[in-house]
């Protein structure tokens, strides 16, 4: 009986099958629903991208035909889209006949290193160059050569420092940096017995001892300062002595 009404109850109340099927339902249809408004989105978008395509290629068309205006025909002479054997013109020639040429003025170009030459580190504000009387104003138009910007090169003339790990770092170990300081305070803190004083009568008294190039163990020698010319009388042929006559 158990089992029965058990049964009986999960098929009425909490396993619906009608409930369950009329549920599935609803969601297919909603399912239906949200796909057709995806497709018409989809649609739209797509069709958006083509307008937007044609605009832009008509606007580059429209930009070429005033770029080559130069190439519209003349009472004399027929352009290269008039052709004379062609019996319309091309639609590029009815283009060039609409538009307007393009004006010759150059557009003053900002330079892309003007906005930093005031955030350098070394320049805090503006460089002033003083004169004594105010100078005539320079013309915007590049001079004619291969001059750079003025801004780039002031730009690279006051640019901080970036040195390489290679540079930066010492070329010695600690240990040998550590070993010059140690010697560096040895001799600064040498002591000599022998204090220099700068009188001449403390050393009146001193022995005066000779250089180790001008003195010998059998005194002092004589070359260099009594003779320039080593003379052995003992190995001379004759006692005459020869001279050179020109």
């Amino acid at each position: 009986i158990q089992k029965r009404w058990r049964g009986y109850y999960i098929r009425k109340y909490i396993h619906n099958y009608y409930a369950l099927k009329k549920y599935l339902e609803a969601i297919s249809v909603n399912n239906e629903i949200v796909r057709n408004e995806l497709q018409e989105y989809a649609e739209m978008k797509e069709n958006e991208e083509k307008r937007k395509d044609l605009e832009k290629k008509e606007k580059e068309k429209k930009y070429q035909a005033r770029k080559m205006h130069y190439l519209l025909s003349t009472e004399q002479i027929a352009g290269i889209y008039n052709s004379p054997f062609r019996k319309t013109p091309d639609p590029m020639e009815l283009l060039l006949r609409n538009s307007k040429p393009l004006s010759h003025r150059r557009q003053q170009m900002k330079s892309p290193f003007s906005y930093e030459l005031y955030d350098w580190p070394t320049c805090k504000r503006p460089p002033t160059f003083s004169t004594a009387q105010p100078l005539p104003p320079i013309g915007r138009q590049k001079p004619q050569g291969p001059f750079r910007d003025t801004a780039e090169v002031l730009w690279q003339r006051y640019k901080p420092l970036e040195p390489t790990l290679r540079v930066a770092a010492s070329i010695n170990s600690p240990l040998e940096k550590a070993r010059e300081e140690m010697k560096k305070e040895e001799w600064r803190n040498c002591i000599h017995d022998n204090e220099f004083l700068p009188f001449s009568s403390y050393h009146k008294n001193e022995k005066y001892d000779p250089s180790i190039h001008r003195s010998g163990k059998y005194g002092q020698e004589t070359y260099g300062i009594k003779h320039f010319r080593e003379v052995q009388p003992k190995k001379w042929v004759t006692n005459k002595v020869s001279h050179c006559i020109f």
